[in-house]
């Protein structure tokens, strides 16, 4: 008895431990807040307000005009830096690539490699100078310099008491002219939290 009991125990627990996982397919659009921490739904209004921000602010028309009064061609955008100070990982290109993309399908920004696509693009045309027939190859110093590089921070606080935990968020990025080092726009999206148990 005492040896069918225990098999019949052991049966039990491969069942319940064969059970595994079950995970369903939903729509990205669909908020899902489970730990409170920050996730995409966060990126997504982050990268909307942003770029609403900055398509909508009154430095894009009058930074359009040179001292001369000549008008300049499409404004050139690289992003530089964001730098993740929060309390938490956060990882930024999943909102500054959405910024960038929402930039460039404006029509009004152009968007320069930076970072370590500068670098790829770069060893690419390394590459070609040896590899690629001469009237193929692309050519040094015919790369459009940005006009202003886009940086900023990612900033949290937190709070807890007892089984309630507030988590603040403020993002800030802002626009620098490459020329006159001027910061020519800055734009900020907070989101605040609160989490019970």
């Amino acid at each position: 008895m005492k040896v069918f009991l225990i098999a019949a125990v052991f049966v039990l627990l491969v069942v319940t431990a064969c059970g595994g996982r079950e995970v369903t397919r939903t729509d990205t659009d669909t908020v899902t807040d489970l730990s409170g921490y920050w996730n995409d739904t966060d990126a997504r209004i982050v990268a909307d307000s942003i770029v609403d921000q900055c398509l909508n602010g009154r430095w894009f028309d009058a930074e359009r005009v040179h001292e001369e009064g000549r008008v300049r061609g499409i404004p050139v955008i690289v992003v530089g830096g964001v730098r993740n100070q929060s309390t938490e990982h956060i990882n930024v290109d999943v909102f500054m690539s959405e910024i960038e993309r929402a930039l460039l399908n404006s029509g009004r920004f152009q968007i320069a490699a930076g970072g370590r696509e500068r670098a790829e693009v770069r060893d690419e045309r390394r590459d070609q100078t040896i590899f690629a027939s001469p009237a193929t190859a692309a050519e040094f110093g015919r790369e459009i310099g940005a006009d202003y590089v886009m940086t900023g921070t990612v900033n949290s606080i937190e709070d807890q008491e007892g089984d309630t935990r507030a988590i603040f968020y403020q993002i800030n990025l802002e626009l620098i002219d490459v020329e006159t080092a001027l910061k020519v726009w800055m734009g900020s999206t907070e989101i605040k939290k609160i989490i019970e148990w």
